[in-house]
């Protein structure tokens, strides 16, 4: 019988393939079954042959997100490294059907599904050195995960991670206090306004059942999501990605998920200790939501709407000793859907620095 890995082509199309990573159903995800790792065909070495590249990034997606960024995979391929994308558990690939996409109560419940790809990247595959990227709250996983596996990888490089809450003082210390007790109480309650929840997969309050993403979530005027809509093609962006999986407005945030989140940032706060290099990229700006006011979506278009640059600058030193930061004029959050020049600037910021500090790839 064989025991080679079941290997189906990924919605991408090939060359992309996804791999099911079954994990241990946990209270934290309740019902989530498996994990989705996302890779080009040819990353599988032959048997008895060595990789195409020694070296590898493993990409951790963010909140409301999925794998799909493929210009970010071929710049690091043509840098020297293979690229690895892992949808967590409940999270795009992932969480199809799930009842509340992109809602665990511990970060930590998805260390399993990291450590069985680096496992694959590293033993299956032969890769002898592995760089973790992460965007958002992907970052914030990543970071956590770096400092609780030290030596596991030879880099963390991020981009715009989710470090602190966007909010004054006050709210980042009653306010999480208040959504600690709302968690234990009923993690399940949603934080956000409800005719954005509404029409989201996911949403359910009053009794009713989640709506159909087609006809409620992608609706409206591009000023109902102004970070994800002027990216989007459907009103007049650039980029097409599935609105199943990444939808506008986005999946609901309930209590239980942002008290994980709000306990994730105070260990940022008490200091990680990253051992290895640690890149931070991040735009140059941002705008919280009474900022913005009447700003168009061509402003939109050159800053982070989602989270504020300067907690992100400010929480830097608390990852490590080696913190490098670079900020990217015009970036968006996720700076690899920013409009050019800004996407080139930071692809070229990321692969610069790989090289810079972890020598040429050969």
């Amino acid at each position: 019988m064989s025991t080679e890995p079941f290997l189906e082509t990924d919605l991408l199309g090939e060359p992309w393939v996804a791999r099911r990573l079954p994990v241990t159903v946990s209270d934290n995800a309740p019902g989530a079954d498996h994990a989705v790792l996302v890779h080009q065909r040819a990353a599988v070495p032959a048997p008895g042959q060595a990789p195409r590249h020694a070296r590898a990034v493993l990409y951790l997606h963010g909140r409301n997100d999925y794998f799909f960024q493929t210009w970010l995979a071929e710049a690091l391929l043509k840098a020297g490294y293979e690229f690895y994308a892992l949808d967590l558990r409940t999270c795009g690939r992932s969480g199809v059907g799930y009842r509340s996409p992109h809602d665990v109560r511990d970060l930590r419940v998805h260390d399993e599904e990291i450590n069985e790809a680096m496992r694959i990247i590293r033993e299956e595959h032969g890769h002898t050195l592995v760089v973790l990227n992460g965007h958002s709250t992907g970052g914030l996983q990543a970071v956590l995960w770096a400092a609780d596996h030290p030596g596991a990888v030879e880099a963390v490089t991020l981009n715009s991670p989710w470090l602190d809450l966007q909010a004054g003082g006050f709210m980042r210390s009653y306010g999480s206090a208040l959504v600690d007790l709302l968690s234990r109480r009923d993690p399940d309650r949603i934080l956000i306004d409800e005719p954005l929840a509404r029409g989201v997969p996911g949403w359910a309050g009053d009794g009713e059942q989640p709506a159909d993403w087609a006809v409620g979530a992608t609706l409206g005027d591009v000023a109902d999501d102004l970070y994800g809509r002027p990216l989007h093609c459907r009103w007049g962006g650039e980029w097409d990605w599935d609105l199943a999986l990444k939808p506008t407005p986005s999946f609901p945030v309930r209590a239980g998920f942002m008290a994980a989140v709000r306990r994730a940032h105070r260990d940022v706060h008490h200091g990680l200790g990253i051992a290895v290099p640690v890149l931070l990229c991040c735009s140059t700006d941002s705008a919280p939501g009474a900022a913005r006011g009447d700003m168009t979506p061509q402003e939109a278009l050159r800053q982070d709407l989602v989270l504020d640059v300067r907690q992100m600058v400010a929480r830097a030193p608390f990852l490590g000793s080696d913190v490098t930061v670079r900020q990217v004029p015009g970036g968006v959050h996720d700076l690899a859907l920013s409009p050019e020049p800004a996407r080139g600037e930071y692809l070229s910021t990321l692969t610069g620095w790989l090289a810079a500090r972890l020598g040429p790839a050969v």
